[in-house]
């Protein structure tokens, strides 16, 4: 077995390790990648990147039948799959490409292969063109989560799929029944019932979407509902047998046994950490109760060498959270004092309304201690936004009473999942909800709902009746009279 010997190496090419290696890199490190399937993970290849072009092409879909109540009289949408499929897979490839030329442009060398540790600074890799053992004095773990299966619910055999066959979109089944109403679940299902699936969704929990905003939550499962979706909460999917060509689906919702006949199960209740096979024990590598990697700020784990990020050193379970963290091991790696010090992680639901949110929810704030400042405005009273025809949802906003400081925020319509970007910048600038309200948004445009809703939590919305409310005791000083 032939050693070779670098600076650092990057076990996982998702959106953490791909970055962490270009920044490597360029602090003028001689890396290596190792990656056992594709370049870009589950994010660029089964997961963010072509859900998100199935979601466009399906609110497409969406969008035409609706036209007609704007004037525009078109023909009834016909879906050719094949093209679908072939839309969804040159989007694919042509990230991962980019991907591929900016790890050759910046001198990292890929390495296909599966990575094993056989001590903190040595891994074997395996199921390439040839056995190598790789050495370095700094690695950084990146493998990533994948989908969890239940019991009852096996993966394979085409009954039932990951989110990962989901996003290959073998077919529109007539009946789709989803297991999970988590974001995947819910982001899924929307894109197949607006493909015309009937698509019925199982959760466990209370409710759709945990921890999402409840008033955001009530709109996502109405426009679900409106798509001809049925949503049991409180239910325990137990198990399905094969009945014919249906499948039929043994559920629990509120103790009581139903039987739903279906043509297609995709079961999507989370992700675990990718811990398996990398002989962690070897490198003195620690896991965590729910086997997730213990790291530090840096994400240096309880072996000096080794560092972990994204997804397998626990949640959020986010594609960006993840690229962050690759950037600041690699920084670390190369002797700088960088460590995850954000102010707040932005995250987006693609569901129909899109729900995107950023630092602290109301109640969050006052277990905190806060007494939180709460401003809200509706899209329906936004004109671009009624001229959309997109009026469905709103903006609110969590302040300090006390200082004035922005602390959170929730978007809730069209285009959350871009409005919350300047929400996160004002959060990671430590912005007074003053500065918001008193910055000059061009109009006619979305992200004045972000202003208005500052405005209205101190007391001082145009296009909204006011509700009374006492000012902040902080915030800037400099105000015009």
């Amino acid at each position: 077995m032939a050693t070779r010997t670098f600076d650092a190496v990057v076990i996982g090419a998702g959106p953490g390790g791909y970055v962490a290696a270009i920044r490597l890199a360029q602090l003028g490190k001689r890396v290596a990648l190792v990656e056992r399937e594709s370049l870009g993970g589950v994010c660029l290849n089964w997961g963010c990147i072509p859900s998100k072009a199935l979601i466009a092409a399906a609110s497409l879909v969406d969008e035409i039948r609706e036209a007609a109540g704007r004037g525009i009289l078109v023909e009834a949408p016909r879906i050719d799959l094949a093209r679908l499929r072939e839309f969804k897979s040159a989007v694919v490839r042509k990230l991962v490409g980019g991907v591929g030329q900016l790890e050759k442009g910046n001198g990292v060398e890929v390495i296909a292969g599966t990575a094993r540790f056989t001590s903190a600074t040595g891994i074997e890799v395996a199921g390439g063109a040839e056995p190598l053992r790789l050495e370095a004095p700094a690695f950084i773990l990146a493998t990533g989560a994948r989908s969890i299966e239940i019991p009852g619910f096996a993966f394979g055999g085409g009954a039932v799929w990951s989110a990962r066959e989901a996003v290959d979109l073998p077919s529109v089944p007539g009946r789709l029944l989803v297991v999970g109403g988590g974001v995947i679940g819910v982001e899924l299902g929307t894109v197949y019932a607006k493909l015309g699936a009937a698509v019925t969704i199982v959760e466990a929990l209370p409710g759709i979407l945990a921890g999402v905003d409840p008033e955001a939550v009530r709109l996502v499962q109405r426009g679900l509902r409106q798509r001809g979706a049925t949503i049991h909460a409180g239910a325990r999917a137990l198990g399905f047998e094969r009945r014919g060509e249906a499948l039929a689906v043994r559920i629990e919702v509120g103790g009581v046994a139903q039987e739903i006949e279906v043509d297609q199960i995709l079961v999507a209740v989370g992700m675990r950490p990718s811990t398996e096979g990398l002989g962690l024990e070897a490198a003195g590598v620690r896991v965590g109760p729910r086997g997730f990697v213990e790291v530090d700020g840096q994400g240096r784990t309880s072996a000096p060498s080794i560092f972990a990020i994204g997804d397998v050193a626990g949640p959020p379970l986010l594609a960006h959270k993840a690229s962050k963290e690759g950037e600041i091991a690699a920084e670390a790696i190369a002797g700088r004092r960088s460590t995850r010090d954000w102010a707040a992680i932005p995250a987006a639901i693609f569901s129909d309304p899109e729900v995107a949110s950023v630092g602290l929810g109301e109640e969050e704030a006052r277990r905190e201690g806060r007494q939180p400042l709460v401003g809200k405005f509706s899209f329906g009273a936004l004109g671009r936004a009624i001229a959309m025809d997109r009026a469905e949802g709103f903006v609110k906003v969590i302040g300090d009473r006390e200082t004035g400081r922005l602390l959170g925020a929730t978007f809730c319509g069209p285009e959350a999942s871009d409005l919350v970007a300047e929400a996160t910048l004002a959060l990671e600038m430590g912005a007074t909800l003053e500065d918001v309200a008193l910055t000059v948004h061009a109009h006619p445009t979305l992200p004045e709902a972000f202003m208005e809703a500052c405005k209205a939590a101190l007391g001082e919305a145009i296009h909204a009746i006011n509700r009374p409310a006492r000012p902040p005791a902080g915030g800037r000083t400099d105000r015009p009279a």
